[in-house]
């Protein structure tokens, strides 16, 4: 039963406390008297508005009496929250510290919101990360949408200090089904996701750290019609706005299928022009990737192929010191079995082929140059990584790359989760700088923690 007594109430306080000039020379003492009538006027109202002439419900007058105070009290409330710009929003985050210890670069501890300034590589990608999102849903269905990741996050890693990791718009079209996205939108090739609430390791599988987009800046187009879901987008790829000479987009797009309750497939696309550290432009890269999953009782399986080139994107030149195109293929798997409700065991390998003019994978180039002050070309790999030629070997002929990590995973509560994985890097060239010695192996292990808390 809504009650309409407050705003009468309220206008009537309102005409006494503002009344005309000749009524504001009264005295105090009359306006007490015609305040102290208004409240009495009004509680006698609120009696009659409370007491129905017949019990309703089963209930008391007393208890319709409370139950009236109630119902006002949540519509000034709901009021209150909608005037604020609360309604319809959604807030969460979560918060990961990580301890990691890697062989080759001779370092261990804990790693939490240190900066992308020194580079993407895999034994920090988004580790240690701390996020917080906030979803608002308007009237209408249109969603706004901004996740804010310090350094740790998609901005940070296009450009080394963004705290940005998604700002979005999706607004519906024709039907909540088809939505018009624009903003900086997180990559979403493959099956593993950035996010360590949805990705069970520390640590990304090396398809993911290094042959897939890191995000785009753009507009795009979403659609979901039964069990099919269809995204696009004109966008900049790995870069939030274009320097001069630069007016190419990327398509970039992703279908899933959903076949039945415990399966499904995607994949994801890319063509357009991208970073190229080679050139210091934009050349044209193509990749492809299709992944699945399968999730049934305690087994969790998931893979993924990827293809992709980019043009003058190889670590070697050729004989005349001009840039070869890079070409590469992968495979991912991973495995996952819950030995108790909160207890997962998982295992995880990676391939990644990328022999082709010395290697180079998607954005990972620009290791060999020109000397400025002796004017010699200087032919180089990435130690860190183990991403190219093999330095005192055939220069021409770029390492493939193999990981396997193995892992747990630990429910504590609804918001808290540990893990803790073991990896083994390893190529078929010593492309793994030892910084102790200062010579390249050909194997790199890591040890990687983290405890997760998220709301």
């Amino acid at each position: 039963m809504k009650m309409t007594l407050k705003p009468t109430a309220i206008t009537l306080a309102l005409a006494a406390a503002f009344a005309a000039p000749g009524v504001q020379a009264q005295s105090n003492e009359e306006l007490l008297k015609e305040l102290k009538a208004l409240r009495a006027r009004v509680e006698e109202l609120e009696k009659k508005a409370a007491k129905p002439a017949t019990p309703q419900w089963g209930m008391t007058p007393e208890q319709v009496q409370e139950f009236n105070r109630v119902s006002v009290k949540v519509e000034a409330m709901e009021d209150s929250q909608e005037a604020q710009g609360y309604k319809g929003m959604k807030i969460s985050g979560y918060i990961e510290p990580v301890f990691v210890y890697n062989q080759r670069q001779d370092r261990a501890g804990f790693q939490f919101l240190n900066q992308q300034s020194d580079g993407y590589s895999y034994d920090t990608s988004f580790m240690g990360s701390a996020s917080i999102d906030f979803t608002k849903e308007v009237e209408g269905g249109t969603i706004w949408k901004l996740t804010l990741t310090p350094n740790r996050g998609v901005g940070a890693a296009i450009d080394g200090a963004s705290i940005i990791q998604e700002a979005t718009v999706s607004i519906p079209l024709d039907s909540l089904q088809t939505r018009l996205v624009a903003g900086l939108i997180p990559d979403w090739s493959g099956y593993e996701y950035q996010q360590p609430t949805l990705n069970p390791f520390t640590s990304h599988n090396l398809l993911y750290d290094f042959t897939l987009p890191v995000g785009y800046t753009g507009i795009g187009i979403s659609h979901t019609e039964g069990k099919w879901w269809l995204r696009g987008a004109i966008a900049n790829v790995n870069a939030n706005v274009r320097g001069p000479g630069e007016k190419s987009p990327v398509l970039a797009y992703r279908v899933d299928y959903s076949k039945g309750e415990f399966d499904g497939w995607g994949l994801a696309g890319l063509h357009g022009k991208a970073p190229n550290f080679n050139t210091g432009t934009n050349t044209m890269a193509h990749l492809f990737e299709v992944d699945g999953y399968y999730l049934r009782g305690d087994w969790a399986l998931q893979g993924q192929v990827s293809f992709g080139t980019q043009k003058e994107g190889a670590i070697t030149p050729d004989a005349n010191l001009n840039w070869r195109d890079s070409r590469w293929w992968g495979v991912s798997g991973l495995a996952g079995y819950m030995f108790t409700p909160r207890f997962q065991g998982l295992v995880r390998a990676d391939y990644i082929n990328n022999k082709a003019n010395g290697g180079g994978l998607f954005a990972y180039n620009g290791y060999s140059y020109t000397d400025e002050e002796s004017g010699d070309f200087v032919y180089g790999n990435d130690g860190r990584n183990g991403i190219g030629p093999d330095l005192n070997g055939d220069l021409n002929r770029g390492a493939n790359r193999y990981a396997v990590t193995f892992g747990t995973k630990y429910a504590y509560d609804l918001s808290t989760t540990f893990k803790l994985e073991y990896r083994l890097d390893g190529a078929d060239r010593a492309v793994f700088e030892d910084v102790k010695s200062g010579t390249f192996k050909k194997n790199n292990q890591m040890l990687a923690a983290s405890v997760l808390v998220a709301f």
